[in-house]
């Protein structure tokens, strides 16, 4: 791409990779496609002078532009509003759950019941509003100071920033160099750094109008470090003898100090109404002009005080306040005394409509405020109320924990710490929430409130690390909540019990049935239960009794969850066409994939309740929008996709959960990944993807996780004929019964120990999986017991046994052990010298093995084909092969007859991506339309002989 002749601007001196890099993001939205870039550096180091530079170079774009301000970091969505602000226009022709959820986000309108909005369904949102607006004309969105956005606005820029195609669209953020778990991390990003010295010299020059001494010069060049605001602006931090003689620098103050107060020096040397005007306009971040000078002359300041404080170079007062840099607002505010902050505060809430709102005005009242007060501590609740049904979950927790501050009396302060201190747990603040839950503690706590706050601290516990103390301290919560919240207290108890199964063999207090009995004992069901309750019993008489005696309780359980999602579906159903679509009730959402860890159709070997919950949980999380269930559910619907044979469709929905995970700043979900990779045999990527899991849950003190990576070892061992290595990989996975897998993992254990001659350990093995596949009852569960007791009985019941495991798995959806189950009969045909029965057998396993995209067991049956004198059929991959993931996520939806817009809304990505992928996947499968696509049919990938 040939990229224009760029001005380099004195105050870009230095930049012209910058430059080049702004001109090829411009480049890509002309031309219709969609471009980020993240510009990353230390403050004054001239990024926003690239943006602004972006801004004069765009001609022919649509412009929209903010800057976070650090003042305004818990007003939720304050940021994205703005952004939006030119686009609302385009409100009315995005889908109404989406218009909706922007409208409560926006606090357009309020929510149903005070529910937040998705985010998922604000972030479509302004991916549509963005697409529309760049419909006509390009557009181009210069997010300044990103690192002060509230955390909606930058979650939900980060959620559009990776789905950004084919939009015309040009997304620019400046961010201070922060770590690298901010949400914007991983995406194309170029680090801002110091000019060179031939540069900073000449910039310096620039500056300085008058003498500058050689040894001044060189020292300050070398304690600037490159950094052009330090350059540009030391002219005004330094007096003339010391730039001309060189007086007083050396062995005086360091070039970050003479920046940090070159601006408060320019601020100082105002007029006093012009000091007091730029600190009221450093307090209100909007950049209101009719609210700035309605609080001025509540404060007598006249209108001539913006004229000298304009004249330094410092703030633009046009349509609105603008600073010329960050730094200039946080010289201001960040250096006042206290009293006149409180002063500009107060005038700023005077100011206020308390109607148009309430709750910027509540926000400045708190600020305002120099000792407790509970009318402001009134006004800051309602306020936490409103933001929490726009989605502020980290407004609502600031707003209460300014309210517990604020609040005079005692009794009231802790009600509202343990509030603020529940909040800050669902906003992932630990240590905000640690604060709260001390403020609680020092004030006159009842043994409710007591009982509530250690509740809530082995919660934060178990958040942030799910093994270690949390199970013990779940336990003593539920023992103090047990004589004053008996709901409660089984809530807890059910937290408890997920607790110590995530804990499982790492668990350093009591372990699952420790748990569990004490679940038992504690306080009984209400009559009728709650699905807390049946779930709470369910798994406990699980763990206690063991699959067989508690079977009957599981499938009961299973029955409720299945009812629940069927009337969350049929509820969301009726609700499709009216506001507030998705208010339905989800709390199996909750239950089934956040507090238990395991859903339960895989315990019961129920292959048809597993595909319809999982099938209904995505698609419920998806309208629902729920921000931290929907990677959860996506990959359980995956681990579904990999035991029926359909690795594409599962790697497709693993991908989906991990952008998703990314996109919200969540811990991508890699469980399923593993049993994939090792199903797959991509022995490298599978080994990896272990070690790195291994190390990731050891550290979490996560044992379950511990057992599921040694299953998978042994599905990849098993598959590459490595038996001895499989075999040490069962028997740790089997050392610990981790519910959910413990059952597929003694099938691994009974194969690996026949090849590798130890029959007594998998004699062993096969009680053990006897008593849980009796439990489930299942063709998936009774074929999967067949095959595995085949392989330790002799000729003919061997057959016969093969035979029926064949039959019950053919029946049932599980199409990789049906695989399994012909690889292991051929092969035992073929050492019993039946060689036409055996190919025949061999063939079918290696057919499908090949289909699937099972490597390691694909090579096995193609060893024991050839070995037969068979021969194994030439295959030519297929169409879909070429196609990347998300385009073969879409040509499947294509062909189930989905529209552009009923796609986007799934893949959460903006109809005109669809397009531009469907366009690349009828060039790929040489068809012109979606009538030809449904006529193309799913090909194997290929699959490379190994050995």
């Amino acid at each position: 791409m040939s990229v224009p002749a760029i001005e380099n601007p004195i105050g870009l001196r230095g930049r012209s990779q910058e430059l080049a890099a702004l001109e090829r993001v411009l480049a890509t939205a002309r031309e219709g496609g969609s471009a980020v870039l993240v510009l990353r550096g230390e403050a004054g180091m001239g990024k926003t002078a690239l943006l602004d530079h972006a801004a004069g170079r765009a001609e022919g774009f649509r412009t929209a532009v903010v800057a976070g301000v650090e003042s305004e970091m818990e007003l939720p969505y304050a940021g994205l509003q703005q952004l939006c602000a030119p686009m609302l226009g385009r409100l009315d022709e995005l889908p109404l759950p989406q218009r909706d959820a922007l409208s409560v986000a926006f606090g357009l309108r309020e929510g149903r019941q005070g529910e937040p909005p998705s985010r998922f369904l604000v972030g479509l949102a302004v991916l549509g509003l963005l697409a529309g607006a760049a419909q006509d004309r390009p557009l181009v969105c210069l997010v300044d100071d990103a690192q002060w956005l509230d955390d909606g606005s930058v979650q939900v820029l980060a959620f559009v920033a990776r789905r950004l195609v084919a939009e015309s669209v040009a997304l620019i953020f400046a961010l201070r160099d922060l770590d690298n778990d901010h949400e914007l991390a991983g995406l194309p990003e170029l680090l801002v750094g110091g000019l060179g010295e031939p540069d900073a010299r000449a910039l310096l020059a620039s500056a300085v109008r008058g003498p500058l001494d050689p040894l001044v010069r060189d020292r300050i060049v070398a304690e600037a470090h490159g950094n052009p605001m330090a350059l540009l602006r030391v002219r005004r931090g330094l007096a003339p003898a010391e730039l001309a003689g060189g007086f007083g620098l050396p062995g005086g103050r360091s070039m970050a100090s003479c920046l940090e107060n070159a601006l408060h020096q320019q601020f100082r040397s105002l007029p006093q109404d012009s000091r007091r005007l730029l600190l009221i306009a450093a307090a209100e971040p909007t950049g209101d002009v009719c609210l700035l000078w309605r609080a001025a002359g509540l404060q007598g300041i006249p209108a001539g005080a913006a004229a000298p404080a304009e004249a330094a170079g410092l703030v633009e007062f046009g349509t609105g306040v603008r600073f010329h840099h960050s730094l200039v607002r946080s010289a201001v505010y960040g250096r006042a005394a206290a009293p006149d902050r409180r002063a500009a505060h107060r005038a700023l809430a005077e100011a206020t409509d308390p109607r148009l709102d309430p709750d910027r005005r509540a926000w400045h009242r708190a600020h305002a405020a120099a000792a407790p007060d509970e009318s402001v501590a009134v006004d800051l609740e309602r306020s936490a109320g409103r933001a929490h049904g726009r989605g502020g979950a980290a407004a609502a927790a600031a707003f209460l924990r300014r309210a517990a501050e604020l609040t005079p009396d005692p009794a009231r302060r802790v009600t509202r710490a343990l509030a603020a201190a529940q909040a800050e747990i669902d906003a992932g603040g630990a240590a905000q929430a640690d604060n709260m839950l001390a403020a609680a503690e020092a004030g006159p706590l009842d043994d409710l409130q007591r009982a509530r706050l250690e509740r809530l601290r082995a919660r934060l516990v178990f958040s942030r690390l799910r093994g270690g103390d949390a199970p013990r301290l779940l336990l003593d919560a539920a023992d103090r909540l047990a004589p004053l919240d008996a709901a409660l207290a089984r809530d807890t108890l059910l937290e408890a019990v997920g607790a110590a199964i995530f804990a499982g063999r790492l668990s350093d207090g009591p372990g699952q049935r420790e748990v569990a009995e004490a679940a038992r004992a504690g306080p009984p069901p209400p009559d009728p239960p709650r699905m807390v309750d049946v779930l709470l019993d369910s798994t406990v008489g699980l763990i206690i009794d063991g699959p067989a005696a508690g079977v009957d309780a599981l499938k009961h359980a299973l029955n409720v969850v299945r009812q629940a999602q069927a009337q969350a579906q049929a509820q969301a159903q009726a609700q499709a066409q009216e506001s507030g679509a998705g208010d339905a009730d989800r709390r199996w959402l909750w239950l089934a994939f956040r507090v238990t860890p395991e859903p339960l159709a895989p315990e019961l070997w129920d292959d048809d309740a597993w595909y319809e919950l999982a099938a209904g949980a995505v698609g419920t999380a998806r309208e629902a929008g729920a921000l931290a269930v929907l990677p959860m559910a996506l990959t359980y619907q995956a681990c579904f996709h990999v035991h029926a044979g359909e690795f594409d469709t599962a790697a497709a929905l693993i991908d989906e959960a991990t952008a998703i995970s990314e996109a919200t700043g969540g811990a991508p979900m890699m469980y399923t990944s593993l049993v994939l990779a090792a199903w797959r045999a991509e022995e490298s990527e599978a080994l990896a993807l272990i070690e790195s899991t291994v190390e990731e849950v050891v550290a979490r003190g996560e044992g379950r996780s511990l057992g599921l990576a040694e299953y998978a070892t042994a599905v990849l061992y098993n598959g590459l004929g490595r038996y001895d290595d499989a075999l040490a990989a069962a028997t740790r996975a089997c050392r610990y019964e981790d519910p959910g897998f413990h059952g597929w993992a003694l099938a691994e254990l009974i194969e690996a120990a026949v090849r590798s001659g130890q029959q007594e350990v998998a004699a062993t093995a096969l009680d053990a999986l006897t008593r849980r596949t009796g439990a489930g009852g299942t063709e998936w569960s009774r074929g999967t017991e067949a095959c595995s007791r085949a392989l330790l009985s002799d000729d003919e019941a061997a057959d016969a046994l093969y035979g029926e495991a064949i039959e019950r798995l053919g029946r049932c959806r599980i199409a990789v052990h049906l695989a399994r189950a012909r690889l292991l009969y051929g092969e035992w045909l073929r050492r019993r010298n039946r060689r036409q029965e055996s190919r025949t057998q061999l063939r079918s396993a290696h057919e499908a093995f090949t289909r699937f995209g099972a490597g390691g067991f694909a090579e096995r049956a193609r060893r024991e084909l050839v070995a037969t004198g068979g021969t194994v059929r030439s295959r030519t991959a297929g169409a879909d092969a070429e196609l990347t993931g998300q385009e073969a996520q879409i040509a499947r939806l294509a062909r189930d007859g989905l529209t552009n817009s009923e796609i986007a809304a799934q893949l959460f990505i903006s109809p005109r991506t669809v397009e531009w992928h469907l366009g690349n996947v009828f060039s790929k499968l040489g068809v012109s339309s979606r009538r030809h696509l449904r006529a193309v049919r799913s090909s194997p990938r290929p699959v490379t002989p190994m050995g």
